[in-house]
C-alpha cells in the first residue's frame, strides 16, 4: 500500500514538514516523487519511519539514527528486539522510582518504615545501569568482572550521606577543571594537585583497591577514549587532558 505525505503524516503523527526534512537529509526517502513534486511512501518506508520514531523516543539524535539504519547488516527484527530490551529497562527503572515514591509516601504517613538506603536505591540503580551501558564492556575488559561488580556493589551500598558526597565530589572536580582550563593553570600547580587529590577520593568511593598505576591508567583512558573525553570536555576543551596531566604530576610528587 502507498501513502501520500499527508496520509503518512496523519497516520504516524509526524508533520509533513518533518517528513520533508527527513527526505532532505537522506534519513527517510519516499518510494518515489511525482513530476509535480508529490512524495509517496510504501511499506518499507513506513517500517523505517517506525524505526526512526522508536529511536527518537529512546533519545537518539538524527545523525546517530541515520548511521544505524543505513549501516551494512542493519536488521529490523534485531532493532525491534533492541527497542524492546531498552524499553523494558526503562520500565523497570520507572517501576523502581514509583516504588520509591510510594514507600516514601507511606513512610511519611506512618504506614511503614523506609531506610535512608531505600530512599536513594532507585537513583543509584540508574547510575549503575547507565555506567554499565556506556562503559561496562570496556571496564570489564580492562579491570575484570570482579572489580566492576565490586564497584557497583559499593555504589548500591552507599548511605544517603555517602551518595551525596560522591555526587558533590564529581561536580566539584568538573567545576575546578573547567575553571582551571579557563585560567590556564599548570599541571604541576597546587590547584591542579587539589584536583588530583579530589579525583583520588572520588575513585576510592567505588574502587575495591586504589593503586597509583590504576589511577594513571584510568586518566589515560579519559583522553584516549572519546566517550570519556567528551564527558570531561563538555564545557571546556582540555579538561580531560588537564586531569590526566594533573594526576601524573601529583602522583610523581607522592613517590
Amino acid at each position: 500500500m502507498e501513502y501520500s505525505i499527508r496520509e503518512l503524516s496523519d497516520m504516524a503523527g509526524v508533520s509533513a514538514r518533518t517528513l520533508r526534512y527527513y527526505d532532505e537529509i537522506g534519513l527517510l526517502k519516499p518510494l518515489y516523487t511525482t513530476d509535480a513534486g508529490y512524495r509517496y511512501y510504501g511499506g518499507d518506508e513506513v517500517a523505517l519511519l517506525q524505526q526512526i520514531l522508536f529511536f527518537r523516543e529512546r533519545g537518539f539524535d538524527l545523525k546517530s539514527i541515520q548511521s544505524i539504519l543505513y549501516e551494512d547488516g542493519f536488521d529490523i527484527m534485531s532493532a525491534l528486539e533492541g527497542h524492546l530490551l531498552g524499553l523494558e529497562e526503562e520500565r523497570n527503572h520507572m517501576d523502581s522510582l514509583i516504588r520509591t515514591v510510594k514507600q516514601t509516601i507511606a513512610s511519611m504517613k506512618g504506614e511503614g518504615k523506609m531506610s535512608d538506603n531505600e530512599k536513594f536505591a532507585a537513583f543509584k540503580e540508574n547510575m549503575v545501569k547507565e555506567n554499565e551501558e556506556k562503559y561496562g564492556a570496556e571496564a570489564r575488559r580492562r579491570y575484570g568482572d570482579e572489580a566492576v561488580d565490586t564497584s557497583n556493589r559499593k555504589v548500591m551500598d552507599m548511605t544517603e550521606e555517602d551518595y551525596g558526597h560522591f555526587e558533590s565530589l564529581e561536580k566539584e572536580i568538573r567545576r575546578l577543571l573547567n575553571e582551571g582550563v579557563r585560567a590556564g593553570i599548570k599541571a604541576d600547580s597546587e590547584a591542579a594537585g587539589q584536583i588530583a587529590k579530589l579525583h583520588k577520593e572520588w575513585l576510592c568511593m567505588t574502587w575495591k583497591e586504589y593503586t597509583p598505576e590504576a589511577h594513571r591508567n584510568i586518566t589515560l583512558m579519559y583522553v584516549s577514549d572519546e566517550r570519556f573525553r567528551s564527558y570531561y570536555d563538555k564545557e571546556e576543551q582540555g579538561c580531560a587532558a588537564l586531569l590526566r596531566e594533573a594526576v601524573d604530576r601529583w602522583l610523581d610528587g607522592q613517590a
